[in-house]
């Protein structure tokens, strides 16, 4: 293993929450889209995480890509970091700049800190109690909760915040003092569909796709069982076929072939699997972000039926290549009116794949992350020269996680003698 990269190419060093999966969610994609984006302007990257190898990890064997593992509250990480001397360092979620980033910034002042959301963990997770509480989760909370502290801690800590929805972008602005200057809009990053495009009739059934480890996604499902046998019972002989990476057993044991309801497990091809159903089901009833799905299957020409918490951050209602519903009720009738009105779902289908083209065009969308990052480079210590509040949240917040993460460190080395 080098320990130096050669100063005639700037170095990027990823640390990620997990092995990018780009076939399994739409947060390996984007993590992917990332990557590329750096290699493709010359940068060399090395990929650092501290999660467990994974059976569906990418193909990470990419011209200028290095990989490593590291190891959590250890200083053997500040030395490699310090070897490697990076330009930009890219923490992949909040959780992991709180792991890191006080190492990142001892060890390397001088590179950037850049945070990608992904999306925003903390709305996520008070839209999920909002839920489990009974009530619904259109809006965004009006309150905030430790786990928002922390977000936006992290984010104000970070020279620059990608921020994938516009919606999330304008909530941060409207609550907190973040400057504007520390966020990017970056639309979710995706591969586009790449298979040939069936048309109405060649299609068939309908169909639900997201990784079961996420838990809008299970939601989802769950929802699905309790609105499908209104739909089948308007629609005899169709089925809905439900995939998705790590399906538990609680998940497989939905499976009801006599009522068309299929749990399939993993598509070893998504872009095959959505475009072959006429449409896609995605009765969302929280998360954040941007829902990889359904812009996978405007991509994919596959019209969609969803929720306004499934809709957020792509398009509203009234722009929505399908039909965006608010009740269960409007949920089935959608679904039956879109998967048998032919004209209908030709126009949704065109719109649908019109709207991807020109909202989820990555490699704009890299050219302009990478646009941001080399202009702000130079300008480094004069932006944070006046953020005041990264220089006080430095100066008190992390410090509790900074010394636990010493403490944790001091306690192993203990045990270990």
């Amino acid at each position: 293993m080098s320990t130096a990269f050669s100063s005639s190419r700037p170095v990027a060093v990823i640390i990620g929450f997990v092995w990018p999966e780009p076939d399994s969610s739409a947060a390996g994609q984007n993590m992917m889209g990332i990557i590329t984006g750096f290699l493709n302007d010359g940068w060399r990257v090395v990929f650092m995480t501290a999660a467990n190898a994974s059976e569906h990890c990418a193909n990470l064997n990419l011209d200028g890509l290095t990989t490593e593992s590291v190891a959590l509250n250890c200083s053997s990480f500040d030395e490699r970091i310090a070897a490697i001397s990076p330009d930009v360092v890219v923490f992949d979620r909040f959780m992991t700049e709180e792991q890191f980033s006080a190492r990142v910034r001892g060890a390397c002042p001088d590179a950037m800190r850049i945070l990608n959301t992904e999306d925003l963990h903390s709305l996520r997770h008070q839209r999920h109690e909002q839920v489990k509480s009974g009530h619904k989760s259109d809006n965004f909370p009006a309150t905030f909760s430790d786990m928002t502290i922390r977000e936006v801690a992290a984010i104000l800590r970070s020279d620059l915040t990608l921020i994938i929805s516009d919606r999330e972008l304008n909530w941060l602005q409207s609550n907190f003092p973040i400057p504007r200057e520390q966020l990017l809009h970056l639309p979710l990053l995706t591969t586009g569909c790449r298979t040939p495009l069936p048309e109405f009739h060649a299609r068939s059934d309908f169909v639900f796709i997201g990784n079961f480890r996420h838990a809008p996604n299970w939601d989802a499902v769950l929802q699905l069982q309790q609105l499908w046998p209104a739909v089948r019972k308007r629609l005899p002989g169709i089925n809905l076929n439900i995939y998705g990476a790590y399906p538990p057993k609680k998940a497989m044991a939905l499976h009801n072939p006599a009522r068309g309801f299929h749990v399939r497990g993993w598509a070893e091809n998504a872009d095959e699997t959505i475009a072959s159903h006429r449409i896609m089901l995605a009765p969302v009833r929280f998360g954040a972000g941007v829902k990889g799905k359904l812009v996978k299957a405007m991509q994919c020409g596959t019209p969609s039926v969803t929720t306004t918490t499934g809709a957020e951050g792509i398009g509203t209602h009234k722009t929505w290549p399908g039909m965006v519903t608010h009740t269960n009720e409007d949920f089935v009738e959608s679904a039956v009116t879109l998967y048998t009105d032919e004209k209908r779902w030709l126009k949704a289908s065109e719109d649908g794949k019109r709207f991807a083209a020109n909202h989820f065009d990555s490699v704009k969308h890299q050219r302009m992350l990478l646009d941001e990052v080399n202009a702000r480079r130079d300008r480094l210590h004069a932006y944070r020269r006046q953020w005041f509040l990264q220089a006080m949240v430095w100066h008190q917040s992390l410090r509790a996680s900074q010394f636990m993460s010493q403490w944790i460190e001091a306690k192993n080395k203990h045990h270990g003698q």
